[in-house]
């Protein structure tokens, strides 16, 4: 194994020069891919000015994929094969495909399948690479090179040493893309695929949402075609969260994946209020699906009098039990409402046909479609099959207690329906105060009336949050397509977090879906992870622990304050924390943020919010506990653990936020109290 220095002497002779002239020429290569997008001239080629347009915007678009964006290397390794059809060939595996003039390729998309051995391949299963090399940047020039030799017995496994330098590296700016140090059960899940779902259990730092990316990436360029048809989305739990990932895909040249929270999906009404936790709790349970279908359903009427139509001058009659066995017939086929009621007037008219043909007519297809619109038959429908605004019909089941009892019998108890009544009920759909859960509701009512359009892949982050029924809201928009899930049942931090991942899948709709686990940690050191793990007995009992695979002794620290000098002691510790390189994140409890950005701001440092990105200028964030979830900084200052747990409604949900709390620290923890730290945790 070598590793030059930075300052080796360029030479013919020069591995490490070589290198660089591999990487310089291949940076020439994408520049002369991207000046030809640019000069391309579709004045003779476009038939059309819709046909101009379309072809710009994909000319567009591949101008941004071929940027070549800077600090971001290029390539970041190499495979040297032995045998088989790369006999003798090498490819240098990188972010994205460059070619030279002639064709050639210079770099290799880390997705294509000559790329996978550089993932996968180890000396117990070699997969014919002879060698493999990995190498080192410094701000985007290359530095040095580390090989292994995977068919030379004689070298011992061994942990690399660039590999596990670039996991520790210090981050400035949004969430890293972990393209160059994928390990082999992350990269398994990568490319497993398009048909089927997986889950992804996985503790804090074992990479998953990383890894969910990743998969995003990896299906868009598997399964192009096929998923700009269908389309692509990725769901996590806040804004904060979204801007701090949005720049992994444009890293790995996927620009146009959606991304959304759940609250943005099933935005149909204006969210103004909020629930109490009980209310919040009873509205996401997925016995409220069953409430829904009853109440929509609960608008079909059996006719009462026969139907006439007049044509010309003669009249055609449906008698009454004819139309109540149509209406029963859609009613048993349980096809959303709005669809029977499209059916129903095709259906009567069919049945006026059939009177016609009797009679000696030949009517055809398009007396059929007269006849459904005939006003009769109109009006028929509409007094059988009336229309149902979704959420005027939520509106009346939180504001109508017989309406809600006639529904609910039987599914919710009386005390669960009292909880879901409004104490003051809105007048309208636009007066009323609505809260996330019933937006929720109101997304279902639609589905109901109405199918949701279905997405060909999602990807579901932080999942373990999410109630019955916005899994079942998101399950909504992957019914014909696969998901993604990534979650730690550990990280649960609301009232309705899901207790098994079995159920959750099934709330998707996606009970086959496999469920893989991750515990090897890359990113929290290991005596951070075991003293935040101390938690998990009381709160996850029976779930596996998370196995740093990184020693950095010194890595956590805790200090104790009195409590008027709390303040000063949490800047102090910023202070200190801001003498290393990276970020700094002050995770506290939600009610203790005001005064810590008034002891910040009277120190003169500067702090920003969660999901603002770092730079080198402003590397402090101030984050509230309920928005660390997914974060991650080089350094963390904790805030008085008890507050964290005092914050939340019950002990054991706030066990939950101070363990996503402990876990947000790549290079080291400070914890700083004046009150005792919870006694979970025990001593250091």
């Amino acid at each position: 194994m070598s590793v030059p220095e930075v300052d080796q002497p360029s030479s013919a002779d020069d591995p490490l020069a070589r290198e660089r002239a591999h990487l310089a020429a291949s940076r020439a290569a994408l520049r002369a891919m991207r000046e030809d997008v640019q000069a391309l001239d579709i004045k003779d080629v476009t038939a059309n000015w819709v046909n101009a347009v379309v072809l710009e915007r994909q000319i567009e678009d591949r101008i941004k994929a071929l940027a070549d964006l800077a600090g971001t290397p290029l390539f970041f390794g190499r495979l040297d094969y032995l045998h088989t059809a790369q006999e003798g060939q090498r490819f240098y595996i990188g972010r994205r495909h460059v070619h030279d003039a002639d064709g050639d390729p210079m770099v290799i998309d880390w997705r294509a399948p000559v790329s996978q051995p550089f993932y996968r391949a180890s000396r117990k299963d070699p997969q014919d690479v002879g060698l493999r090399r990995r190498f080192g940047y410094t701000g985007g020039e290359l530095t040095a090179y580390e090989d292994e030799h995977l068919s030379d017995p004689e070298e011992l496994e061994r942990t690399s040493r660039l590999l596990q330098a670039e996991i520790e590296r210090p981050r400035v700016g949004p969430m890293r893309d972990i393209v160059a140090t994928i390990q082999p059960e992350q990269d398994e899940i990568v490319r497993s695929d398009l048909s089927g779902s997986v889950c992804v259990q996985g503790g804090p730092g074992t990479g998953k949402t990383a890894v969910g990316l990743h998969r995003v990436a990896y299906l868009l360029y598997a399964h192009r075609e096929r998923l700009a048809r269908t389309g692509t989305l990725v769901v996590g739990p806040n804004r904060s969260f979204l801007q701090y990932i949005e720049q992994v895909l444009p890293a790995l040249g996927e620009l146009e994946v959606k991304q959304a929270t759940v609250d943005d999906l099933v935005a149909h009404v204006e969210v103004r209020g909020t629930d109490a936790a009980a209310t919040a709790v009873v509205k996401g349970d997925a016995r409220m699906a069953e409430v829904l279908r009853r109440a929509v359903r609960s608008h079909v009427r059996l006719p009462e009098e026969s139907l006439m139509v007049v044509r010309g001058s003669r009249r055609w009659r449906v008698p009454a039990y004819e139309i109540e066995e149509m209406v029963r017939e859609l009613l048993d086929r349980d096809i959303r409402y709005g669809a029977a009621r499209e059916a129903l007037p095709q259906r009567i008219a069919h049945a006026v046909l059939v009177r016609m043909e009797q009679a000696g007519e030949a009517p055809d297809d398009r007396v059929q479609n007269a006849v459904a619109r005939n006003a009769a038959v109109k009006a028929v429908v509409k007094e059988c099959w009336p229309p149902v605004d979704p959420a005027k019909l939520v509106l009346r089941l939180l504001s109508d207690a017989e309406f809600l009892a006639e529904h609910a019998e039987g599914v919710l108890t009386e005390d669960e329906q009292k909880l879901l009544l409004w104490e003051k009920p809105g007048r309208s759909v636009k007066t009323a105060k609505w809260s996330a859960a019933d937006a929720v509701l109101v997304d279902e009512a639609k589905d109901l009336v109405e199918r949701t359009h279905s997405l060909g892949h999602v990807v579901l982050d932080e999942a373990q949050d999410l109630s019955p029924m916005q899994y079942r809201a998101v399950g909504r928009r992957c019914t014909t397509g696969s998901a993604t899930v990534l979650g730690d049942l550990a990280q649960g931090t609301t009232p309705w977090a899901t207790e098994s991942w079995a159920q959750a899948l099934g709330h998707l709709g996606k009970p086959e879906a496999v469920v893989e686990e991750l515990t090897a940690g890359f990113r929290v050191p290991r005596e951070v992870i075991a003293y935040a793990s101390r938690l998990l007995p009381h709160m996850s009992p029976g779930l596996a622990p998370v196995e740093s695979v990184r020693e950095n002794p010194g890595s956590l620290e805790i200090r104790r304050s009195r409590a008027e000098d709390l303040d000063a002691a949490v800047v102090a510790a910023c202070v200190e924390a801001l003498g290393h390189e990276g970020s700094i994140g002050l995770i506290a409890a939600d009610a203790r943020i005001a005064p810590l950005a008034e002891a910040l701001a009277e120190a003169g440092l500067a702090h920003l919010s969660p999901g603002e990105e770092t730079t080198a200028e402003s590397r402090l964030t101030l984050v509230p506990a309920s928005l660390a979830k997914g974060l991650e900084y080089d350094y963390v200052v904790l805030d008085e653990p008890a507050a964290v747990v005092d914050g939340e409604p019950d002990e054991r949900t706030g066990l939950r936020r101070l363990y996503v709390a402990l876990t947000r620290a790549v290079s080291g923890l400070t914890v700083v109290h004046s009150a005792p730290v919870p006694e979970q945790l025990g001593e250091v």
